[in-house]
C-alpha cells in the first residue's frame, strides 16, 4: 500500500500458497475528502515469482509495469465507478446503488487521439523546466483556432478519468525540489499507464520513456509521469526534447 511504509504480508498458509500480489493507493487525492471532490482508488496485480510455500518479499513487488496482470481504479464522485484492463482493452462498471451491483457502462473504451484539455498544478509553472514552460505556453497561445482547456482536480484518479474519456494530458513533471516528481510508480503510475496504453494512449516519464518498463528500485519510487492521448504526450516530449 502507498500508506505504508513496508510491504503486507499474512503468515498463514494462504499468504504462502498465493499466487498474486496486490499493489494499491487506497486513497488517491485524500486532500480532497473534506471539500467533497472525486477521489479514488488505484490497484495493480502481478503474478508472484518468488516459491509457492514461502511468504512474499520485496522481489515480488518491485517487478516492472510490463508484467502486470490486472489495473485498474475506482473512482467515488456523482457516481462510482469500476475501470480496470487485464490486457483485453478498458472497461468500465458503474455502481447502481439499488441493486448494490456494478453493472457494464463502457465497452472498450478508447481515448481519443488528441484533444484539447491539459491537466497540471500550473501553480508550480516557474519551478518547471524550459520545455514544459513552452508547451503550457503552446496550450494557452491564441494562434491555436481554441486554446486549450485547463482542468486541474488534483485527484489523478479523476483527472486521468476525464481525459481518459474525453482526450487531454495529464502531467505531472519533475520540479526543483522534487527532481522524480511525486507520484510513486507501483501506485499510481504503473497501473494508470496500463490502462491509458490499452485505451491507445501513451504514459511516458516525459522523456520517451514507457513507463511500464521502468525497473522498480525501491518500493516507494517516484517518477515524472506524463500520461494521455498519444499526440498530446509526443508534443510535449517533443518540446522537453528540444529545450529541456
Amino acid at each position: 500500500s502507498e500508506e505504508m511504509h513496508d510491504i503486507v504480508t499474512f503468515d498463514n498458509t494462504f499468504a504462502r500458497d498465493g499466487k498474486y500480489i496486490v499493489c494499491i493507493d487506497p486513497l488517491d487525492g485524500s486532500s480532497n475528502i473534506d471539500v467533497n471532490v472525486s477521489i479514488g482508488t488505484i490497484f495493480s496485480i502481478y503474478r508472484r515469482i518468488t516459491p509457492i510455500g514461502t511468504l512474499p518479499d520485496d522481489r515480488d513487488i518491485l517487478q516492472p509495469g510490463t508484467r502486470q496482470v490486472a489495473a485498474g481504479y475506482v473512482i467515488y464522485g456523482s457516481s462510482t465507478m469500476l475501470v480496470y484492463t487485464t490486457g483485453l482493452g478498458v472497461t468500465g462498471f458503474t455502481l447502481d446503488p439499488a441493486i448494490g451491483e456494478f453493472c457494464l457502462s463502457h465497452y472498450k473504451i478508447d481515448t481519443p487521439n488528441d484533444g484539447k484539455i491539459y491537466s497540471i498544478n500550473e501553480g508550480n509553472y516557474k519551478h518547471f523546466s524550459p520545455g514544459i514552460q513552452k508547451y503550457l505556453d503552446f496550450c494557452k497561445d491564441d494562434s491555436n483556432k481554441k486554446p486549450f482547456s485547463a482542468r486541474y482536480i488534483g485527484s489523478l484518479v479523476a483527472d486521468f478519468h476525464r481525459n481518459l474519456l474525453k482526450g487531454g494530458i495529464y502531467m505531472y513533471p519533475s520540479t526543483a525540489s522534487h527532481e522524480n516528481g511525486k507520484l510513486r510508480l507501483l501506485y499510481e503510475c504503473n497501473p494508470i499507464a496500463f490502462l491509458a496504453e490499452q485505451a491507445g494512449g501513451l504514459a511516458t516519464d516525459g522523456k520517451g520513456n514507457r513507463v511500464m518498463e521502468i525497473l522498480p528500485a525501491s518500493i516507494h519510487q517516484r517518477v515524472p509521469f506524463f500520461t494521455g492521448s498519444k499526440r498530446m504526450v509526443k508534443a510535449v516530449e517533443k518540446m522537453i526534447n528540444e529545450h529541456g
